[in-house]
């Protein structure tokens, strides 16, 4: 499985691991399980989406959100395995959302994390999931992914 070839195809090149913004580690390997910790919406060191959906941010735009937290674990991975060929598969995600009360599209919301998981890990990319709204997130985040791979 070539899991860059597979993001080029659909026009995504990886950026440089975002560096932690707190007293945390990027990653911890146990075994052949590699836990990442919560990435928000950044690019290039910017929060590229900020606010809340429903408010803020359309349905949408938190799609595209998640969907930018998701490359950022899967950047942070790279940097913590060397070769994504390692991957066997997507173990777990859990998705935030900030959005406004009574939200009940969080699951849509994280499906842009999902989906691209889909896309460039194939059947490997199918996983457990949580998808919640939350009354903030770090930054002002729209969203935050934590994720869980098995490697080799």
């Amino acid at each position: 499985m070539n899991v860059e070839a597979n993001l080029d195809r659909i026009g995504i090149q990886l950026e440089e691991a975002p560096s932690p913004v707190g007293s945390y580690l990027p990653y911890r390997i146990t075994g052949n399980l590699v836990y990442l910790s919560g990435a928000i919406c950044l690019r290039n060191g910017v929060l590229e989406y900020v606010g809340a959906v429903g408010r803020e941010r359309t349905l949408e735009e938190g799609i595209e959100a998640a969907k930018r937290c998701a490359l950022n674990q899967i950047s942070t991975l790279k940097s913590a395995i060397g070769d994504l060929g390692r991957v066997r598969k997507v173990v777990h995600l859990a998705g935030f959302v900030w959005a406004v009360e009574g939200f009940k599209d969080s699951p849509k919301v994280i499906n842009g994390a999902s989906d691209l998981y889909a896309q460039a890990f194939g059947e490997a990319g199918k996983h457990s999931r949580a998808a919640v709204s939350v009354s903030g997130l770090p930054g002002g985040s729209t969203v935050e992914v934590q994720t869980v791979f098995e490697i080799t």
